[in-house]
């Protein structure tokens, strides 16, 4: 083999044996937290680790950098108490689980149910990663329980859409929505909602860096390939890996993750309802939205739940 391609392969085959060995390590210190009843759910956090660990080194997203990207420190929220780190991914239960890192801290008497949504996402209470210096910073990701949960990912994006620009939320249903409209529409004094076909349209049209937190992909979110978080939960999971998060960290017994929601009476996003927002897309759309999200497919191992659609759409 030529000389040089060794050279180019080497560290990056080195550091695949680290980062196996890192999520083996700390596989065994989970392992130890549980009685055996909880087999299971550690042999799918292996599993969940291990498809992780290959895509990233299949794609080459391991980084051998000293500090980390400012933009992924502010999407991760500290509890000192607990040594918890939450990454922050909009529409995957991170209202919910701010409450829960607000109760854990505080030694208040509090219910979920007291804390309203919009004081949760604008309180300092709960501090962020990115406002401590960078050796700080290594320090806590060294020591602390990492956590990330992540979404089907056409699901958070309707999800995304049904929140943020079908209600009377400023920024979103006239600020981004005017955006929206003066990319689409003749008419730009048009006051009609925007169509989730405008949209998606909207989105396909930036870079991925550059989106909102509410539909960036999520792997841009929170790194996962080079922060090497111990528990990867799922939305589908949601209440298991909630309750093994819980368990890990020594939260009190009686404190429980809340399925609180926002707008209480609509029904939450899911199968079905994604479903038919996307059979409102023609197959260019289709396309385009399948590769923007695509390496959260490939990391976090989601198939294409709405395979039926796809395949008449290609």
């Amino acid at each position: 083999m030529n000389q040089k391609v060794l050279v180019f392969l080497l560290p990056n085959f080195i550091f695949g044996i680290f980062l196996f060995g890192f999520f083996c390590r700390r596989q065994k210190t989970l392992t130890g937290t549980f009685p055996h009843s909880t087999v299971d759910w550690l042999a799918i956090q292996n599993d969940r680790k291990s498809t992780l660990a290959s895509v990233c080194l299949k794609n080459n997203f391991l980084k051998l950098r000293s500090n980390l990207d400012s933009h992924v420190a502010n999407q991760l929220f500290v509890e000192h108490k607990h040594k918890f780190i939450y990454c922050e991914v909009p529409k995957v239960g991170c209202s919910n689980w701010k409450r829960t890192i607000f109760l854990l801290q505080a030694d208040l008497n509090a219910e979920a149910s007291e804390i309203e949504h919009d004081h949760i996402h604008q309180t300092s209470l709960i501090k962020k990663l990115v406002t401590y210096p960078p050796d700080i910073q290594k320090e806590f990701l060294n020591n602390y329980t990492k956590v990330m949960f992540t979404r089907h990912p056409l699901e958070r994006l309707v999800s995304a859409y049904r929140d943020k620009l079908l209600h009377s939320e400023p920024f979103y249903s006239v600020t981004v929505a005017n955006e929206i409209r003066a990319m689409f529409r003749k008419n730009k004094n048009s006051s009609e909602k925007v169509s989730f076909q405008e949209f998606v349209n909207f989105i396909i049209a930036k870079p991925p860096n550059t989106l909102d937190i509410h539909w960036k992909p999520m792997f841009l979110l929170c790194d996962p390939c080079n922060i090497h978080y111990d528990i990867l939960g799922k939305y589908e999971t949601l209440e298991l890996d909630s309750q093994h998060v819980l368990k890990v960290i020594g939260a009190p017994e009686s404190l429980h993750y809340p399925s609180l929601k926002r707008y209480g009476s609509e029904k939450r996003t899911n199968g079905d309802i994604t479903l038919e927002y996307l059979r409102q897309l023609n197959s260019e759309q289709i396309k385009k939205i399948k590769k923007l999200y695509q390496m959260d497919f490939f990391l976090f191992n989601y198939t294409m739940k709405y395979e039926d659609y796809f395949s008449l759409n290609e």
